[in-house]
């Protein structure tokens, strides 16, 4: 019996955080495991699941990989909790403190998911902030690897909250919100208290939830390795700072350029996976394929951010009063309150002649369409990452954590578009439109087409991420040789 197990491969335990953003990137991930010819058990929510099996092609696109299978489990939620907006927190603390007691229940009463033809789990690779599965790893002896879905500079960020917090950045009031932090390795000078991540802004520096972040963040130590999707040309002043504190580092970002530049050298279907919990309608790329090269603006703020009825006319007015041909994504729940107040027939009338809109978009084709020319995004790392990958240059109006930090290294370390984060100003939007696909576009898209072109060969052969995948995959056949 031993002798046929040696002869299996790995077999990898995903369980991403059951949010939309976490569950793409380790998808992806799965997909490249899967392309190495790896088991994989990957965990997911019983009502993400029943989402993905509904809105998505998900299942079908991971029929091909004969070693992977999907494995439910509850968050803890009840069906109608909205998951988003200013409740999108509750996910982590229910999955905390109800799912990590079924996680042990099931690890334990499933063996590890051994069956036939399939070892024992090899090695779990958890979502960076599920604490529940380092108790585990170490009370059974399974090697954990954690993989966080932020980007390196907000990982980093979360990692030095102490420091912010001795060095009286937190608390800050508003007065101070322009400050120049000093005390973060490898960011001096860069950051204002405003582009702290989300979790900062807090009155009291005990505060609960700052806190419960940091030692969540900090709890990386324990695992064997720890992996970021992002790649070394993007970020390497933050990684360096950051291989201090890990024992090992695995950059293998972007993500989805990694997944295809893997299925282009395999010859294989070049169909990605997508955990989309959003029915896309793709009337939009019709509709793109009738615009110029570069002539329009698309707008996203991702499968968490709300909106007030104010703010939704502010950005209305400014993309409007702009002129530019826009796409924008409006999610059935992005709206705070009431929404049955008519819009204004003037911003009716004009969305009908410049714009177009839609519940959800498949995103990453939309970026990768020649008429796309910009990006308004809510600088989620997944939307961030996609739009390099895509060489499309953003404005960017972060709604919380780790879209804060993002949001300020796009605008004024990797220059690839504007900040313009606590501003819901008609005037503003304009203005930042039309520079971006305007006054600046030129500018903008160079640089832009300059990072995607490193986003690229980094994820292709020979590239650093490339390597770090290949040296990925060996520490974890080494834990069964």
């Amino acid at each position: 019996m031993r002798s046929e197990e040696s002869k299996l491969p790995p077999h990898v335990l995903i369980f991403p955080l059951p949010a939309q953003g976490h569950m793409n990137s380790m998808l992806n991930l799965a997909q490249l495991l899967c392309l190495s010819d790896f088991h994989v058990t990957f965990v997911v929510s019983e009502f993400n699941h029943s989402r993905l099996l509904k809105h998505t092609g998900t299942h079908s696109a991971l029929k091909k990989y004969p070693g992977f299978r999907f494995q439910t489990i509850p968050d803890g939620l009840p069906e109608d909790h909205p998951r988003a907006g200013e409740r999108a927190m509750e996910i982590v603390w229910s999955v905390l403190k109800f799912t990590g007691p079924c996680f042990k229940k099931m690890m334990v009463e499933q063996e590890l998911f051994s069956s036939a033809g399939r070892r024992p789990v090899t090695c779990i690779i958890a979502d960076g902030i599920l604490s529940f599965a380092a108790d585990f790893a170490e009370e059974r002896g399974i090697p954990l690897i954690y993989f966080r879905t932020i980007s390196a500079c907000a990982f980093w960020a979360y990692f030095c909250t102490d420091r912010l917090v001795e060095a009286n950045h937190i608390p800050y009031i508003e007065n101070g919100m322009d400050e120049l932090v000093e005390c973060i390795p490898g960011m001096e000078g860069l950051l204002r208290c405003r582009d702290l991540p989300g979790f900062c802004r807090v009155d009291d520096p005990n505060d609960r939830n700052l806190w419960n972040i940091f030692n969540l963040t900090s709890q990386s130590v324990r695992a064997k390795a720890l992996i970021l999707n992002t790649f070394e040309d993007l970020e390497q002043p933050i990684l360096s700072n950051i291989l201090k504190h890990v024992p090992r580092l695995y950059t293998i970002g972007p993500g989805n350029a990694h997944v295809q530049s893997r299925l282009r050298e395999d010859k294989a279907d070049s169909s990605t996976t997508s955990a989309s919990l959003w029915p896309e309608d793709r009337s939009c790329i019709d509709w793109l394929n009738t615009q110029n090269p570069k002539s329009v603006i698309y707008i996203s703020f991702g499968s968490i951010t709300t909106v007030s009825r104010e703010q939704l006319l502010e950005f209305w007015h400014g993309l409007v009063n702009s002129q530019q041909r826009f796409l924008w994504v409006m999610r059935p729940d992005s709206v705070m309150g009431e929404d049955g107040d008519r819009i204004p027939v003037e911003l009716e009338r004009a969305t009908k002649e410049n714009g177009y809109m839609v519940e959800w978009a498949p995103q990453e084709e939309v970026l990768n369409h020649p008429a796309v020319g910009g990006f308004f995004t809510h600088s989620g790392w997944n939307s961030t990452l996609e739009s390099i990958v895509a060489g499309v240059p953003m404005i960017c109006w972060p709604y919380f954590a780790d879209q804060m930090i993002n949001s300020r290294f796009t605008s004024e370390v990797w220059k690839i578009g504007l900040d313009i984060k606590d501003i819901c100003d008609r005037v503003v939007i304009e203005n930042a439109v039309r520079e971006l696909m305007e006054v600046r576009k030129d500018e903008f898209l160079e640089k832009a087409n300059n990072l995607a072109r490193l986003a690229k060969l980094a994820s292709s052969e020979g590239g650093s991420s490339y390597n770090n995948l290949n040296g990925l995959v060996e520490y974890i056949e080494s834990f069964i040789i």
